[in-house]
């Protein structure tokens, strides 16, 4: 390799996505006018620089890099328009030069162990990452913030603000100052990877001088770290023998946005707020104008929110960012500056009103356009066409919004978007439909989904978006094609009734009809031979679901009538297994619970079911004594709630239950399966309310210490207003509210030890609540 050639090639170092690089560097082309424009940037994207320049391409865009394998794995390369590479692009096209990237194939890039080497695909090699680290358990400041600490500043990106974005510089003085920046940090051992890549873009330079291209004619426009290394000749060719051998891939250009390139959201080589440094690149670097214009942007958003803001604030939020910036002998006010004058001024010196909703101003929220001629795989063409057809958001930023699902066009916004969520594309999350403030997260799906009459929905697009419509493509051209293949998956994955039926939930949500038939041959099989209750009863509630709200939804062939024998099959199945499934260890109790209240619920919800064949069994429940005590106490409970077993002999089960002849132990699971059906309708009984307080009565204190955990559980269910009625009967029952009305007589006759023991009695009750509850 001859790098005494490479020097003789003009090299311009370049800090990505940096306004101030950007206007030197299109002075600095303009001066060179080279005939060739070498880029950092992946070579095998160098057919995607007609696009990027395009006309209709608005940016922020970025090249998308992904495999073709069937391996989810790709890489961005993002383009603002300030940044210089993309400038150089333009510049090339303006002036008729030829344009390519150099540095290595999308394909090497995704197959490079970046965990290993220390970093991600499509994000360029930054300051920090040449800083020299310790090992990976000891953290060290980055030599770039250290830098600037040293010098006075609070960070690095404060320091390159004040000497590198806000001086107007020229080319020529612009240019050795980042070249002596990059010495700096090229000081300590650079990683093998960005080493590796040092050497491929050399060979790439040489091959177009080579090619016959002059190279006083060959302008190359890279990373401040790669261009030191080129000027110093510390490029080692046998390193790129050490680049993997590249997998399958294919490269394409995608829209992009603001919020992405901040690198306060985690792009490493992003800058703090990009919507600032568009309004400086607009402004030809004019820092002062620009946060002229912000301070404005700011004054109008605190005023649509009922804040005082006038024109005189704005004024003197700009003179104090002024003020600040001489008092700290910039040339130009910056982002702290910025913040420092708007909480001073128009936000009173409180602060929330920045960090709440101003700062997202400055890091802005656009997104990009690419022009139509790149195209669309089916997958984004038609995520595109049913987001404008149904006017759903395609901001990158959270926007919620309702669905009433009482008319076709709502249900067709809900299955689009539960399609999303199935084939794993990030797009929409469902937030609730009309839940409580402090309610627990809904299931987006199952069960759940199926008997909602409304959705609140909270949608972003993202980069991610289209990233994972273009990977997806593999899956299916179609969204229903990858739903499908996603929910087959699954299905052929599902090893019991309960899986099977969760994924003929999803199918009919989603408006899959294929697999919806798959899923209910699946179904059938395996309720012919599951023996697990609580698989059984999960399967039973979903069809029974699907027998009352229809399959109508996924337009499936099978008919409801199929569902519906289905149904009665696999209840039938699970009742025959309930009391095997009962008598249980105490660690699976709470499974074998859940499933007979769901058997329950079924029975009394479903005219299908057998509601009689279910009675009968928790009937058994209630009477065994070879079952866990919990599904006994349960059992009861249920019946109960069901008018199947009057209050007398709720009372007199509860009482055998919990007499002296039963352990302690067995009495207080008894309770805590009780307590699980409905716990005020049961301590509103008093009859209920002496069996067990009579029970707890005649425990012995070692006993009672023992079983107090399983009693602590049993009753940790009970709300306040529960708690109430079960003081209310306890005082009744220990007829202590007599002996309260006698109080009158005894402070009538000053009997204070009278009125002691009554109290200590009552105190004593409330003792035993107490440590209950």
């Amino acid at each position: 390799m001859d790098l005494a050639l490479l020097s003789r090639v003009h090299l311009f170092p370049v800090r990505h996505h940096s306004p101030r690089t950007t206007s030197v560097l299109g002075q600095w082309l303009t001066r060179v006018r080279p005939e060739v424009v070498l880029i950092e940037g992946p070579c095998d994207a160098s057919g995607m620089v007609d696009v990027l320049c395009d006309e209709a391409t608005k940016p922020p865009v970025a090249i998308l890099g992904y495999r073709t394998d069937g391996t989810p794995r790709s890489a961005l390369w993002p383009f603002a328009e300030y940044s210089p590479e993309y400038a150089a692009l333009r510049w090339a096209k303006a002036n008729k030069a030829r344009a390519e990237f150099i540095d290595i194939p999308v394909g090497v890039s995704l197959e490079v162990d970046r965990e290993e080497e220390g970093a991600e695909p499509g994000v360029e090699e930054e300051e920090t990452e040449s800083a020299a680290t310790s090992a990976p358990e000891v953290w060290e400041e980055p030599i770039s913030e250290r830098f600037a600490r040293e010098r006075g500043y609070r960070s690095f990106e404060e320091l390159w603000e004040a000497l590198f974005e806000a001086p107007d510089w020229t080319p020529e003085g612009f240019r050795p100052v980042l070249l002596a920046w990059a010495d700096v940090l090229n000081a300590g051992p650079r990683r093998e990877y960005h080493r590796w890549r040092d050497a491929f873009m050399a060979r790439k330079v040489l091959e177009v001088v080579a090619s016959g291209v002059p190279p006083e004619k060959v302008a190359v426009v890279a990373g401040a770290a790669h261009v030191a290394a080129f000027i110093a000749k510390d490029v080692d060719a046998a390193m790129e023998a050490k680049l993997p051998k590249g997998v399958p891939c294919a490269v394409t250009v995608i829209p992009y946005s603001f919020p992405r390139l901040a690198e306060q959201l985690g792009y490493g080589a992003g800058n703090r707020a990009p919507h600032f440094y568009q309004k400086a690149h607009e402004a030809k670097c004019d820092f002062r104008r620009a946060t002229l214009e912000v301070l404005i942007d700011f004054a109008g958003h605190l005023r649509m929110r009922g804040f005082t803001a006038s024109l005189s604030d704005v004024l003197e939020a700009y003179r104090l960012a002024l003020t600040l910036a001489d008092l700290r002998e910039k040339s130009a006010p910056g982002l702290d500056e910025l913040r420092e004058a708007t909480v001073a001024t128009l936000c009173r010196g409180d602060a929330t009103h920045v960090d709440g909703f101003l700062w997202k101003s400055v890091v802005g929220h656009q997104v990009g356009r690419v022009a139509s001629r790149i195209g669309q795989n089916s997958l984004q063409a038609e995520f595109w066409r049913e987001v404008d057809a149904r006017r759903l958001p395609r901001t990158d930023s959270p926007e919620t919004f309702s669905l009433r699902l009482n008319n076709d066009v709502e249900v067709g916004s809900s299955v689009f978007l539960h399609r999303l969520r199935v084939a794993g594309i990030p797009y929409a999350s469902l937030q609730g439909a009309g839940q409580q403030r402090g309610a627990p997260p809904v299931e987006s799906g199952g069960y759940a989904a199926l008997t909602r009459v409304r959705e609140s929905w909270q949608a972003q697009w993202t980069p991610s978006t289209d990233v994972a419509l273009v990977e997806k493509i593999v899956l299916g051209d179609t969204l229903e094609a990858v739903t499908t293949r996603v929910l087959q998956e699954r299905l052929s994955e599902a090893k019991a009734t309960a899986g099977a039926a969760e994924v003929l939930l999803e199918s009919v949500i989603t408006g899959c009809p294929q697999t919806v038939a798959s899923a209910l041959r699946v179904c059938d099989a395996h309720a012919a031979t599951d023996s697990d209750l609580p698989s059984l009863a999960s399967a039973a509630r979903a069809l029974s679901g699907l027998v009352a709200y229809g399959t109508s939804r996924a337009h499936a062939d099978v008919g409801d009538e199929a569902v519906a024998v289905l149904c009665e099959k696999t209840f039938n199945r699970a009742l025959l297994r309930v009391r095997d499934a009962s008598s249980c260890a105490p660690d699976a109790v709470g499974a074998v619970l859940e499933a007979l209240r769901t058997l329950h619920e079924v029975a009394l919800a479903q005219p299908r079911a057998d509601k009689a064949g279910w009675l009968a069994e928790a009937r058994a429940l209630m009477e065994s004594h070879a079952v866990h005590p919990a599904t006994s106490g349960l059992a009861t409970g249920l019946l109960y709630l069901a008018q199947e077993l009057p209050e007398s002999d709720v009372a007199l089960e509860v009482g055998r239950r919990l007499s002296l002849a039963v352990e302690p132990e067995a009495g207080a699971a008894y309770l805590e399966g009780f307590l699980q059906v409905n716990a005020l309708v049961l301590v509103k009984s008093r009859e209920v309310v002496k069996a067990l307080d009579d029970f707890l009565s005649s425990v012995d204190a070692e006993r009672f210490r023992q079983t107090l955990p399983v009693l602590r559980r049993a009753l940790a269910a009970l709300g306040s207003t529960e708690r109430r009625y079960l003081m209310e009967n306890v005082v009744a029952v220990r007829q202590l509210g007599t002996q309260a009305r006698a109080v009158k007589g005894v402070l009538e006759e000053k009997d204070k030890e009278k009125l002691k023991d009554m109290s200590a009695e009552l105190g004593k009750a409330l003792d035993d609540l107490d440590d209950l509850l």
